[in-house]
This record gives C-alpha cells, sequence and structure tokens, in this order.
C-alpha cells in the first residue's frame, strides 16, 4: 500500500474517533433566581428603608416641630418669663435648666400639653430659667448663657420656639456649650432682628438669673427630702409629681 493510501485511511481514522468522542459538557450556568423572589427581595427592602426613615424622622431633635403654632402672650418679670393669660385659673411654675437632660425630656414629653392649654387660655406658666449646671460645660457657664438668651427671645418676639429650640439642641454635659454667636444665630433664623444679637452677647441678666437660682433652691416647698432640681414643677406654689404623662390635664380646671 502506497504512502498516499496509509495517510488517507489514517485521517479517516481520526476524523470517525472526533466524531465518536463525547463532547465536552457546557459548563452550567447559574441558576437565576425566581422573578418573584427578586420582587419580594425589592419590596422587603424598599419597606425596611421606610422604617427607618420614619423611626429617624420620629426620633429627631427637632421632630417636635409640628408643635401648635403658640397664640399666647409672654412677658417678662425680673428674669422669670410669663407664658399666658393673666387670667388663667391656673397657674404653674417651671423651674429648668437648658442644660438639663430631663428638663428636655419634660418639654418633649409635656410641651405640646401645655402649648395646647396656654393657647386656650386655661393655664398661665411662669419660666424659671436656672443655673444649676453651670459648671458642667467646659467653661463653665452655659446654663447662664442659654437663660439669658431666652429672656432676650421676649422681645425679640420668638420665645415659643426658641424655648422650644434651647431644648432640642441641647448640648452635651461636659461639651464647650453653644457659644453666644451659635444662640444668636438660632434666633435670627426664627425671625429676631439685630438687637437680639446684642442682647445675647451682653448676658446682663446673669447676676439676677443666679440669685434667682439660690432663691428657688433654697425654698422648702421646691424640694424633696430637703434637695432641690430640675425640673421642679410646682401649683399653687408647692411642687407636684410630673412623672405621669397626664400630669398637665390633672392640673386644669374641669372643663
Amino acid at each position: 500500500m502506497g504512502g498516499a493510501s496509509r495517510n488517507e485511511r489514517r485521517r479517516r481514522q481520526g476524523e470517525a474517533v472526533r466524531r465518536d468522542a463525547p463532547k465536552a459538557a457546557r459548563p452550567a450556568e447559574p441558576a437565576r433566581p425566581d422573578r418573584r423572589v427578586r420582587v419580594a427581595l425589592i419590596v422587603s427592602t424598599v419597606i425596611v428603608v421606610l422604617f427607618v426613615a420614619v423611626f429617624i424622622a420620629l426620633n429627631r431633635p427637632w421632630a417636635s416641630a409640628e408643635r401648635a403654632a403658640a397664640t399666647y402672650p409672654v412677658a417678662v418679670d425680673g428674669v422669670v418669663v410669663v407664658a399666658g393669660q393673666a387670667s388663667a385659673p391656673v397657674t404653674i411654675d417651671v423651674y429648668e435648666d437648658y442644660l438639663c437632660p430631663f428638663c428636655e425630656r419634660l418639654e418633649t414629653r409635656s410641651g405640646d400639653d401645655l402649648t395646647t392649654a396656654l393657647n386656650e387660655g386655661r393655664v398661665k406658666v411662669n419660666y424659671h430659667a436656672l443655673t444649676i449646671l453651670d459648671a458642667r460645660t467646659s467653661p463653665p457657664g452655659y446654663s447662664t448663657l442659654a437663660a439669658n438668651a431666652a429672656l432676650c427671645a421676649v422681645p425679640a418676639g420668638i420665645w415659643p420656639a426658641y424655648h422650644q429650640r434651647l431644648f432640642a439642641d441641647q448640648p452635651a454635659e461636659g461639651s464647650a456649650g453653644l457659644t453666644a454667636a451659635e444662640l444668636t444665630a438660632t434666633g435670627t433664623e426664627l425671625g429676631a432682628g439685630p438687637g437680639f444679637g446684642e442682647c445675647v452677647a451682653a448676658n446682663a441678666n446673669a447676676a439676677a438669673i443666679n440669685a434667682a437660682t439660690e432663691a428657688a433652691a433654697a425654698n422648702p416647698a421646691l424640694q424633696t427630702d430637703g434637695q432641690f432640681g430640675t425640673p421642679t414643677v410646682a401649683v399653687g406654689g408647692h411642687k407636684i409629681d410630673v412623672s405621669g404623662s397626664d400630669w398637665v390635664q390633672d392640673v386644669l380646671p374641669a372643663s
């Protein structure tokens, strides 16, 4: 047999082997998730995102911005902010410190109820801003500075909103506190004129505020077991329990 014939026979045998050889398995494609599963995952993600957004919104310090607008009159008597009608049947005295976290909680919990009662003329509230936590900032003195700024907010026509913001923006104990410039910026944001900043920077009520703090702390009617602290709330000159959520309604006369 010639070489050409042998080569032709080998070529044909090779083709036969290649035709009969098993084909290599193609790699399996990754399984695609069911469309319903993908939709469920998307819906679940959206629900979680919405839940987180609502939680954050409800727990922001400024979440109480939806409070009913204050329509009650406000005046200053010495270093006390007098809110509400003089003819109101009930007078409440609130002793607070703008650095006091428990005062912030009281404002958050009961501020709406007090605003409603003040608007309706059912109560008058004397707000006493004190300085018992003056030493708890570095440098000391934030409680006095904030109390003075709150007094400045009355003639500026922004006291209800400014009072609320002082607690919403409350610095932590041990911090530097807010500066006079920062307190002024808040007032300007709320609509105060240029005279407000001058009043805040002067801090002219500091001595009188400190004297009022000492007088309140020494008043036995405002003490518990010989101790005075903030917040303290009094009706008829005597301290009351404000641990319950309905304490404002409890002190109001029956309608």
